[in-house]
């Protein structure tokens, strides 16, 4: 799979003044702490999909108010299992030195500089949650993103000796996209106060981790053999698809709490989530994903381009 090269992976500098910059050293905890900023805003309307429907009234602001609440919830429990689950999964691979790349030592303490980031993410995440519920006396609904992880891990099932490298290739796609939710919210006055800077917080961290993973991805695939690099490029536009697909699961679940029917959900669902509407997004959040993996070569791969294009991912050369 890999040739035979010492080469080290170049060590990050955007990490050299992480114990005075990372959120979990730097940043107190964040809380709801005046008394009306709980009637702001909990998410952007215009970045869940649903609330623009026709059968969602826009004068209708309680129950506006209840599905952007469930939207921020389920973003905020997806972020509480993800980073460790996954997230934290391949970055420990990197860290332990389990990934059969030469890395210096200065690359894993970096990746162990990840994980206390990511694992702070997973509870402040679960912090904010518990307080807005508290403070809002909107309830969470609960959710289960074990089907999404299963989904994700499903690639490259056909290839069980490439488990680690494919592991490896979620963490570099999830860590260098740019999604609107780490863009948006942080600027929004109407949002809620506590909600802003969280993001915010997590927004600067992947920051730095996007500087690393893309940094780690140019090693990763310097170091494959040709066979490796043509399997890794048939595996990346499926995974990206996949790592940005909209969860609609916990959206049907909260227009049915809220009081939709199972025909009328079903109907919000299917026509809000259209493919069109749902590529285009997913497009524009892997800009700068796509980005590195062409600066690389990855889309050079013979018939690798061609399934970025079946996919969505990129769009025709004019």
């Amino acid at each position: 799979m890999f040739r035979d090269s010492q080469a080290a992976m170049p060590d990050v500098k955007a990490f050299d003044n992480w114990y005075d910059r990372a959120s979990v050293r730097s940043t107190p905890r964040r809380l709801v702490e005046v008394d009306d900023d709980i009637h702001k805003a909990f998410f952007p309307e215009h970045l869940v999909l649903h609330l623009s429907h026709p059968l969602i009234d826009p004068e209708d602001h309680k129950l506006r108010r209840y599905l952007t609440a469930q939207h921020l919830y389920q973003w905020l429990q997806f972020t509480t299992t993800f980073e460790v689950a996954v997230v934290g999964r391949a970055t420990q691979l990197i860290a332990d030195n389990g990934t059969g790349l030469t890395l210096s030592a200065n690359s894993r303490m970096t990746a162990f500089q990840i994980l206390v980031d990511e694992a702070y993410h997973s509870l402040f995440s679960l912090d904010v949650q518990h307080q807005l519920v508290a403070r809002s006396g909107i309830g969470a609904l609960e959710h289960d993103f074990g089907p999404f992880i299963a989904n994700l891990d499903a690639i490259g099932d056909d290839m069980p000796d490439h488990r680690v490298l494919v592991q490896l290739l979620q963490v570099v796609v999830f860590e260098t996209l740019i999604t609107s939710i780490l863009n948006d919210i942080p600027v929004d006055e109407s949002l809620i106060g506590v909600v802003r800077t969280t993001v915010r917080d997590h927004a600067i961290d992947e920051g730095r981790h996007h500087v690393f993973f893309a940094t780690f991805f140019k090693h990763l695939w310097g170091q494959l053999d040709t066979r490796t690099r043509a399997l890794v490029a048939g595996y990346l536009p499926n995974l990206i698809v996949r790592s940005l697909q909209p969860a609609t699961a916990p959206a049907a679940a909260a227009l049915l709490s809220a009081g939709f029917s199972e025909q009328r959900t079903k109907q919000v669902i299917a026509e809000s989530y259209a493919q069109d509407t749902v590529v285009a997004g997913i497009r524009q959040s892997a800009a700068k994903t796509i980005r590195l993996l062409e600066e690389v070569g990855v889309l050079d791969v013979p018939g690798a381009r061609e399934q970025f294009l079946t996919h969505g991912l990129i769009l025709e050369r004019r």
